[in-house]
C-alpha cells in the first residue's frame, strides 16, 4: 500500500531548497483570478515544520502593515507553489517556534546564521 501511495506522490514532487526552521523564505504561489492566473509572493519566517513524506507542510509567520501576525501553512508538494527562495538563515536553538507569536518588536528578531565565504 506504501508503494502505491510513494508511486502516485513521486511524479508531483518538486525540487525546492533545502529549508529550516527559523529561515525567512519567499513563497511564490500561483492564484486565480477571474480567468487569469498569476504569482503571489508570501514572506516570512519558517516557525514550524510537520509531516512525513507525502504530507509534509511548512508554517510561515509573517507581519502585516497594521503590525498583525499572519500565518500560512504550505503543503511541499502542492501545485500552487510555484518556487521557494531562501532569503537568509536564522540560527535557532527550537525545533518550533511558536513563543514568536507572543513576541513583539525588537524581542522577536533573531540573529543570523553567518557563512565564511569560500576562498
Amino acid at each position: 500500500m506504501d508503494q502505491l501511495i510513494r508511486a502516485i506522490e513521486m511524479p508531483d514532487r518538486k525540487e525546492f531548497p533545502k529549508i529550516s526552521i527559523g529561515d525567512v523564505v519567499k513563497v511564490t504561489t500561483s492564484v486565480v483570478e477571474g480567468g487569469k492566473e498569476r504569482g503571489q509572493i508570501f514572506e516570512g519566517t519558517v516557525i514550524a515544520m510537520s509531516g512525513s513524506s507525502g504530507g509534509r507542510t511548512f508554517t510561515v509567520r509573517k507581519i502585516s502593515h497594521n503590525a498583525i501576525g499572519v500565518e500560512r501553512i504550505f503543503p511541499f508538494n502542492t501545485p500552487s507553489i510555484k518556487e521557494i527562495s531562501v532569503v537568509k538563515h536564522n540560527k535557532i536553538r527550537r525545533a518550533k517556534l511558536y513563543y514568536i507569536r507572543a513576541l513583539k518588536g525588537k524581542k522577536a528578531r533573531m540573529k543570523e546564521k553567518r557563512q565564511l565565504p569560500n576562498t
